[in-house]
């Protein structure tokens, strides 16, 4: 059963005095995720039939759409009941190496209940393809699916998707000037803000990111959007340099003047920070959509 949060599980960094870190020296453990988690094979294993089992209960969906030409350039729609109050573009984790959007359709369910239509897109996986790409597709995928659409825009995005969401908060993102003034939170679930430590990984023979790539597409190397609202958030659990770089953005974009805010949730680690999405009444999903903040 997914355990349930209470607002007070989320400490704001500011009540973080103690920011002692150690020297990394065994870079591919400092981000091995699985390896961290005792049974992360068996909740990743869960996820793609939580989200079958959602899917067969809304009745107000759409599947497979297209947002541009490749195979994998799909998204779901998901529609509440009445007029929506905005959209919520959720982009999924998996190093930019795994997973569709099949794996995630639940974590829709929390924002459909406050009323808000919520799109789950699927992007190419490296190394078929190379980070500042997928950047391009989720470029693409936002402008499509929020072009004909009402109302505010929220990106969010955990791991891999947390980056990617960062990205497109960036001043030269790329998406329509329509789309940047509707764009009001960006929300980052155990977010990589900084890609340069990934050259170092084991993995990277997949990912193939170089230093110039990590530095154009690193979000804490790079101007936010005016006016935008940042929240990124971790699993207090979570391996210390995944802690370290959700704090780092808010860090650094708080000096260009925007909301910015980075908290801890107790209890949790990287692969069940984003539970609380399932529950419409949940301190994540209140504060995504603005109805009540976790300040």
């Amino acid at each position: 059963m997914d355990r349930v949060s209470a607002e007070q599980d989320y400490i704001s960094d500011k009540n973080f005095l103690d920011h002692t870190t150690t020297p990394i020296t065994d870079f591919d453990a400092a981000y091995n995720n699985t390896g961290s988690v005792a049974n992360s094979d068996s909740l990743i294993a869960s996820w793609p039939e939580k989200a079958a089992i959602f899917r067969d209960s809304w009745t107000g969906a759409e599947y497979d759409l297209g947002y541009a030409g490749k195979e994998r350039n799909r998204y779901d729609m998901f529609v509440p009941e009445g007029t929506p109050k905005g959209t919520v573009v959720f982009i999924h984790g998996g190093y930019w190496r795994r997973f569709d959007k099949s794996c995630f359709s639940h974590l829709a369910a929390g924002a459909l209940g406050q009323g808000w239509r919520v799109a789950i897109p699927s992007y190419s996986l490296a190394p078929s393809v190379r980070v500042g790409e997928i950047i391009a597709e989720m470029r693409q995928a936002v402008n499509h699916i929020c072009t004909p659409l009402d109302g505010p825009v929220i990106l969010a995005g955990h791991s891999a998707g947390g980056h990617l969401v960062s990205r497109l908060a960036c001043s030269d993102n790329g998406l329509s000037a329509d789309i940047n003034a509707r764009l009001v939170h960006i929300l980052s679930l155990s977010g990589v803000h900084d890609l340069r430590p990934l050259l170092r990984l084991a993995i990277n023979s997949d990912i193939q990111l170089d230093m110039q790539e990590a530095e154009m597409h690193s979000p804490a190397l790079h101007q936010p959007l005016e006016g935008i609202k940042l929240s990124c958030i971790v699993g207090a659990d979570e391996l210390p340099e995944f802690i370290r770089q959700t704090g780092i953005l808010p860090g650094v974009w708080s000096g260009f003047g925007i909301d910015a805010g980075n908290w801890q949730v107790k209890g949790r680690h990287h692969f069940d920070i984003i539970d609380d999405l399932q529950k419409s009444d949940s301190p994540l999903t209140l504060h995504m959509l603005g109805v009540k903040s976790l300040l």
